[in-house]
């Protein structure tokens, strides 16, 4: 069962959707366009300048109570912690805490977005914090493997206000197993950017100071002949 998107906010779904659109640069390429285009999009000032400031501030609180855990690689039985892979800290994004029922409510306007336009399918979104200390990275990597079925699109979205360039902290895209790079997206407060979760391989560079993000994926039906991959 999927939450009701718009438990507690007192808005309706196209309220939500209204909010969503308007956030988008006037003229600019729509989420859906660009994923048919190139596999990726990305656009500056998407997630509302208030909701990115109540995001951070709801993330160092979680932080300042010592709520986060290690990042991993892999899930359930095969989920470990590899340092040489990954360096960051998480935690997963519930309804219970109102600001983030604000963000995940955005999130659904999009996934019927893409649905609409796309045909994708896709049936619940899960997303989590991260924090990348300085120095923190995440090496090259698929966020699903080919044919799984699982996640289809992933999304991250950045809570750093006055990022500036030279901080480092980029998110890398490439071009299938190539060393060609498709993008650096700066992790800069407000930008939000998707991406095919099977066919684009990236990495996190690694940032001179804290940096603030949610990493988010768009799935399927996660039940198939009887298993079920909850989200972790």
């Amino acid at each position: 069962m999927i939450d009701p998107p718009n438990q507690g906010t007192g808005k309706s779904m196209e309220a939500i959707h209204s909010e969503l659109l308007d956030a988008l640069p006037a003229r600019a390429e729509s989420p859906a366009e660009g994923l048919v285009a190139r596999g990726w999009w990305s656009a500056p000032d998407v997630v509302p300048s208030d909701l990115a400031t109540d995001l951070r501030h709801d993330l160092q609180a979680l932080v300042e109570a010592d709520r986060l855990r290690r990042g991993g690689i892999g899930r359930e039985r095969d989920f470990q912690v590899e340092a040489s892979i990954r360096r960051d800290r998480i935690s997963w994004l519930t309804r219970d805490r109102p600001v983030q029922r604000r963000f995940l409510d955005q999130m659904e306007a999009m996934r019927l977005d893409l649905n609409r336009a796309l045909f994708l399918g896709l049936f619940e979104f899960e997303c989590h914090y991260a924090v990348y200390p300085p120095g923190g990275f995440y090496r090259r990597h698929y966020d699903s493997f080919r044919g799984a079925a699982n996640r289809i699109v992933s999304l991250v979205a950045y809570l750093n206000p006055e990022w500036q360039p030279g901080d480092g902290g980029e998110l890398v895209l490439y071009a299938d197993d190539s060393s060609r790079p498709l993008t650096r997206i700066e992790p800069r407060h407000g930008t939000l950017a998707i991406f095919l979760s099977e066919e684009i391989p990236h990495e996190v560079l690694p940032a001179t100071k804290d940096r603030y993000s949610i990493a988010g994926w768009f799935r399927l039906n996660a039940s198939i002949g009887g298993q079920v991959d909850p989200a972790r």
